[in-house]
């Protein structure tokens, strides 16, 4: 018979000898929400067991930061009731009770935007937080109404690019996709800019059916108010550019450029000039390419006169870029004469030089079989080895 010494001395063995449970920790996360409705970035999760003293009395642990999508993740909290708080800086912003137990992944949220949260706000605060969320909704339309004009004018880039010439396709309606968007924001440069851009397109697409047409550009009253609107829009976003807290000379030029082009088609050539020296007092170091430009467009407005005059200023500004050469070359050999002793064309002075110029930097070039062609009707040999010469 087992006495009771042996019955305590088998239970204090089986106690001995049995499994110490250990107590795991848990796991807290959740979203921290402002009274706004936005994740309140950048603040701290406080988690602490002083249940009865003075906030500023109280010892925390763990603390963690609130990530900016608004989220938190406490690890290893030891099980028990805790006043959990979202604090940013010395001022506490809401506090919730939590009760923890061994092995939990528990879930708490801050929503500030609660009845209960908000009802115990100050006058001041409520009357801060309204006009808070006015200028945000005011922030996030104006947010909304950038990315929309920027998609505009991704849109309209590409199709005026994949209208350009020789294709001269019809714009019209990015004309009227840049008219809604200056019309939506008229206080911004660039799009008034692109909206130049976009009409003098379309007026190249007009221009191009009159020719088709065997009809002259200039006195097609769609060609002439399409350009002179160009002209107006560049001219309005040059203004509101120069005007701006951070103006772009080189926006700025680029309008002047645009301008220039336009009007050298309209027959304007001494406008013309005059925008195109604007735009290289703007940016003066692209002088040689705003030059090449004028003397291009003045060209193929049948100006010959003022292209070789713009050909010789983008010359000396950059005696590298073989285009000015060219053109140079064309508006020369216009004003050849004929030998009838020699039974040849005499080209005037500058004009052979002009093109073997050309052909030294752009053997291959775009109007390289062209200018070869010319110089062997001049009886002209053809020299690869040209000197283009040093920036004079």
């Amino acid at each position: 018979m087992k006495t009771l010494r042996n019955v305590l001395l088998a239970l204090t063995a089986v106690v001995a000898t049995a499994p110490v449970i250990a107590q795991t920790a848990a796991n807290v996360h959740g979203k921290v929400v402002n009274p706004a409705g936005q994740p309140f970035a950048n603040a701290e999760v406080k988690f602490t067991k002083d249940k009865t003293v003075p906030y500023k009395d109280e010892k925390f642990a763990p603390t963690v930061t609130v990530d900016a999508q608004g989220n938190y993740t406490a690890k290893d909290v030891a099980p028990g009731d805790y006043f959990v708080y979202v604090t940013q800086g010395e001022k506490m912003f809401d506090r919730l009770e939590l009760t923890v137990k061994a092995g939990d992944d528990k879930t708490l949220d801050f929503d500030m935007t609660r009845a209960e949260y908000q009802n115990a706000m100050s006058p001041e605060e409520k009357k801060a937080l309204e006009e808070y969320k006015k200028k945000n909704a005011e922030a996030v339309q104006a947010n909304k109404q950038v990315a929309n004009l920027n998609a505009t004018l991704q849109a309209v880039r590409a199709d005026l690019a994949k209208n350009a010439p020789p294709v001269y396709g019809d714009v019209s309606k990015d004309v009227s996709d840049m008219k809604a968007a200056v019309d939506s924001k008229p206080d911004e440069s660039i799009l008034w800019l692109n909206y130049g851009n976009a009409l003098a397109a379309q007026g190249d697409h007009l221009a191009k059916v009159n020719r088709d047409a065997k009809k002259t550009p200039v006195l097609d009253d769609d060609v002439k108010s399409t350009y002179s609107q160009a002209v107006d829009a560049y001219k309005k976003g040059i203004d509101l550019n120069v005007a701006s807290k951070k103006p772009s000379p080189v926006d700025q030029a680029s309008g002047w450029n645009g301008i220039g082009n336009t009007l050298a088609k309209e027959g304007k050539g001494q406008e013309a000039s005059d925008a195109f020296e604007n735009a290289v007092k703007a940016a003066p170091t692209n002088a040689g390419m705003f030059y090449g430009n004028e003397a291009a467009v003045l060209f193929n407005a049948g100006q010959t006169e003022a292209a070789a005059a713009a050909a010789d200023k983008a010359i000396a500004a950059d005696p590298n870029r073989p285009d000015p050469y060219f053109v140079k070359g064309q508006a020369l050999i216009a004003k050849s004469s004929f030998d009838a002793k020699a039974q040849k064309i005499v080209p005037p002075p500058g004009c052979v030089d002009a093109y073997q110029h050309y052909l030294s930097l752009a053997p291959d070039g775009q109007h390289a079989a062209a200018v070869k062609e010319v110089l062997a009707s001049l009886g002209e040999k053809v020299d690869t080895h040209y000197s283009a010469g040093k920036k004079r």
